[in-house]
């Protein structure tokens, strides 16, 4: 393991946090939208992970975990954003509305997002303390690197 993979694997959550950061700001932003240009209300956007593993282990430890087949991993990564058309949006009746359902069953009533604003600052939350503790790894790791100078500058 390099010197510097601490503050690669580190970097690699930072950068994974931003993006859903990003995401969840624009799920926010857009939660009272009810019209897109593909049509119909806003869906709400979640970002999958998944991690960064190494094709072969180069080395192994006592401690590594027995199903750790390929070794310890080298970060995360964005694998995709996805729109939750699991979740239906809540109806409101305002047939004055321009966004109005026209026929059917709710006729009259506006389909407002599925985003729940609770829910998305947990979220936002969650992804802001995940950015700290990779900012916490990299300002320790340079402690480290500090202190390993320290020490060889006075052998």
């Amino acid at each position: 393991m390099g010197l510097y993979n601490s503050i690669t694997i580190a970097a690699t959550g930072m950068s994974a946090e931003r993006l859903r950061t990003d995401v969840i700001s624009n799920n926010i932003a857009n939660a009272s939208s009810t019209r897109t240009q593909e049509g119909g209300a806003f869906k709400r956007s979640r970002v999958i992970f998944e991690p960064i593993a190494k094709r072969s282990a180069q080395w192994r430890t006592p401690f590594t975990p027995r199903d750790l087949d390929n070794g310890p991993g080298k970060g995360v990564r964005v694998l995709e954003i996805v729109k939750d058309t699991e979740t239906k949006g809540r109806l409101v009746w305002d047939p004055e509305h321009p966004d109005a359902i026209q026929s059917g069953p709710h006729k009259g009533y506006v389909e407002y997002p599925n985003v729940n604003i609770v829910n998305e600052m947990v979220d936002l939350i969650s992804a802001s303390r995940a950015y700290e503790a990779n900012s916490t790894v990299i300002e320790g790791s340079k402690q480290m690197f500090q202190a390993a100078l320290e020490i060889g500058r006075t052998v």
